[in-house]
């Protein structure tokens, strides 16, 4: 029977297909492809990585399944490091994402939705303009989650559907209506190792978000079921529209005038399909899109705090419930206060991105990981999921981002960035403060 205090199962289908696109799918793909076509110059190239990087977010996603379903609990990924690593590891994951990776995420969202409004309002994106509307927008969204993950998961439906019919329209109008040419694609340049290794922190960040969905595993109906479907279906229209979305941009453009764009390349390829007018609302599909993910990221992260604070792991009134909502509003109020105060000292949206990044996909390395501990500690549980072509699907995953993370620290370094160094210190930080965490505990 459910404990009262337990947050509700009340998440379908929809609406969690609707969480796992509209979390990933936030802003990246519509800003990210000229930073990336001025790092990698050849289209052979660019799209490579956008395919190679889709398959190995694919093969941890279906790792993630396997996970889910074994371990359908609110929390996600701490609840996976928990049961494989132990208290310490997920005490480092979940102190990481309470102040380090959920704020900046929901900061840097925030901001970008606040730069889309103003631009098309036609109004100058100043620092004070962007900060107040970054908050208005976190503040509304906490209170909207509050409500209920009901109301969170309708508003990612709603936002999720604009989002993907906007990139659906692209797409389609780029190769049916649009004056593009195939021979961009065939177009090479000069690809140094510093810039491709850059490009991939870009393309890590615009695929980041989709391990946020077994975070509210606990909410969903019959988890042991429809988490599977929602992962596995969630991913794989992800990585359709992303790959499509960069043959449509480079269709209609050479890779050395997509580098230059400075606004939203979406809106200027859309403004040339049909004018000006469908421009203006395809950036309001975009605005919507970013609204999406930041109501997703606010809906299902706080869930790791909440998980923690019933464990003991931390305090304890983040593991309270609302009466009369059954949501964790003690959690969501203080990752919504502490992202309001990452609006208003966040200063180089690309170097917090980076430094997001390579924290977020090294925690994930040892949460795919996680599936091989498991088949030995809990050989026996039941798993209405299993990995496809185990182990090498997990093992491609790990592969593949130990090589992404790599080299995006080490293209940074190259230029002079080491907030990656920065991130990965302070996550090695918790461990200490595990430590001291644990002794306080018992001297109470």
């Amino acid at each position: 029977m459910q404990d009262a205090r337990d947050l509700r199962r009340v998440i379908g289908f929809a609406g969690g297909t609707a969480l796992i696109v509209g979390i990933t799918i936030g802003g990246g793909i519509f800003r990210k492809p000229p930073t990336i076509a001025g790092l990698v110059p050849d289209p052979l190239v660019i799209m490579g990585l956008w395919t190679a990087f889709g398959l190995i977010s694919v093969c941890g996603a279906l790792a993630v399944a396997e996970l889910s379903s074994l371990l359908p609990r609110p929390g996600g990924v701490y609840v996976f490091l928990r049961e494989a690593y132990g208290d310490a590891a997920a005490f480092v994951f979940g102190w990481l994402y309470v102040l380090v990776t959920t704020p900046t995420a929901v900061a840097a969202l925030s901001a970008v939705f606040a730069e889309f409004l103003l631009n098309l309002l036609g109004m100058p994106a100043d620092g004070v303009r962007v900060q107040i509307i970054a908050i208005a927008a976190i503040i509304s969204l906490t209170f909207a989650n509050v409500l209920g993950a009901r109301v969170g998961a309708a508003v990612s439906e709603v936002t999720t559907l604009v989002k993907v019919t906007a990139l659906a329209a692209i797409i389609l109008g780029a190769f049916l209506l649009g004056n593009g040419s195939l021979s961009h694609l065939t177009e090479r340049g000069v690809v140094e190792r510093g810039g491709l290794a850059r490009a991939v922190a870009s393309i890590f960040w615009t695929y980041d978000g989709w391990i946020a969905v077994s975070m509210i595993a606990g909410e969903v109906v019959a988890p042991e079921r429809l988490m599977k479907r929602i992962i596995i279906v969630g991913m794989l229209i992800i990585v359709t529209l992303y790959i499509g979305a960069n043959l449509a941009y480079l269709y209609m453009m050479p890779v050395g005038v997509m580098a230059q764009q400075k606004e939203a390349i979406a809106r200027t390829v859309m403004t040339e399909i049909a004018g000006p007018a469908a421009g203006a609302v395809i950036l309001l599909a975009i605005m919507t899109s970013v609204f999406g993910a930041l109501n997703g990221n606010l809906l299902a992260k706080p869930r790791v705090a909440y998980a923690m604070a019933r464990d003991g792991l931390t305090f304890s009134f983040l593991g309270r419930t609302h009466p009369r909502w059954s949501t964790p509003w003690a959690a969501l109020v203080i990752q919504g206060v502490v992202a309001i105060i990452m609006v208003l000292v966040l200063k180089d949206f690309d170097t917090l991105t980076t430094y997001f990044v390579v924290v977020e996909w090294a925690a994930l390395i040892f949460a795919v990981a996680a599936v091989f501990v498991l088949r030995r500690k809990m050989a026996e549980a039941p798993r209405p999921f299993r990995t496809p072509a185990y182990p090498w699907v997990p093992l491609l995953f790990v592969f593949g981002t130990v090589v992404g993370v790599s080299a995006i620290v080490w293209g940074e370094i190259q230029v002079g960035n080491f907030s990656p160094i920065y991130g990965l210190g302070i996550a090695l930080a918790g461990f200490p403060v595990h430590q001291l965490w644990k002794r306080l505990k018992r001297s109470q």
